[in-house]
Formats: structure tokens, sequence, C-alpha cells
């Protein structure tokens, strides 16, 4: 299975075309969409606009740090006692 990301600007009528590999173009393709507008962000409503990042917690769970955040850096082993 390969992953493709790609932003698509939608046609006239509304449907998207995705540009293809040229050994994908004559074989049967199963397609799994997740749609997330992007662009203008500051639309109310749209996500990741000012208006949804408003409030004590808006950001729970989006923001994570690794595991060895607090590990001393190897780089600055030298330094330490």
């Amino acid at each position: 299975m390969n992953l493709i990301t790609t932003v698509i600007e939608p046609d006239a009528d509304g449907t998207l075309h995705l540009p293809l590999p040229v050994a994908w173009r004559h074989q049967a393709i199963r397609v799994r969409a997740e749609l997330e507008p992007v662009g203008v962000a500051s639309e109310p409503g749209m996500a990741g606009s000012v208006e949804n990042l408003k409030g004590f917690g808006c950001l729970r769970g989006k923001i994570s740090l690794s595991p060895d955040f607090g590990e001393p850096l190897e780089d600055f082993k030298d330094y330490m006692a």
C-alpha cells in the first residue's frame, strides 16, 4: 500500500480529481479519503479558525511530547556533572 498526501482544488462542479502515478493508471485502486479543509482558516466555523481556538482546553489532545522529552541530551553530556 502506498500513501499519497495531496491538496486538491475542487472543480467548478464540486468534484475532486486525484492525480495518479503512471504505473497505477490501468488497474483498480482502493481509495480511503479523509477530507480536511485547508487554506482560508479565518472563515468562521472552518477547522483551524481562530473562532475554534477560544477557551480553556481547546487544544486538549492536539499537542503531545515525546516520552523521552525530559531525558538528558547526548550533545550536552560533557557539560553535565
